[in-house]
């Protein structure tokens, strides 16, 4: 599980492209709530994944935020995208 974790935390900031906590979750076969709890506190490496409403880490400063957050608007919705992307 935290191998799927960490495959999918490397890639989004590869890639360096936002990604709902929804699809990530869906993609590694676990709860919402559990994969924010294998992301752990906040910081830069994980800012990616966001809320699906609002496009925004949930509960970071702004310090908390990779620098690149905003670099494109593309955000990652789809568990498909990573799936296919990570061959999961």
């Amino acid at each position: 599980m935290l191998d799927k974790v960490t495959l999918v935390v490397d890639y989004i900031n590869n890639v360096k492209t936002r990604c709902t906590l929804n699809a990530a979750a869906e993609a590694i076969g676990i709860t919402t709530q559990a994969l924010k709890k294998e992301l752990g506190e906040p910081r830069a490496e994980v800012s990616w994944f966001v809320s699906p409403t609002s496009g925004e880490p949930m509960r970071y400063t702004d310090s908390d935020k990779h620098p690149e957050l905003y670099r494109t608007t593309r955000i990652i919705t789809s568990a498909k995208v990573l799936k296919r992307n990570l061959d999961l």
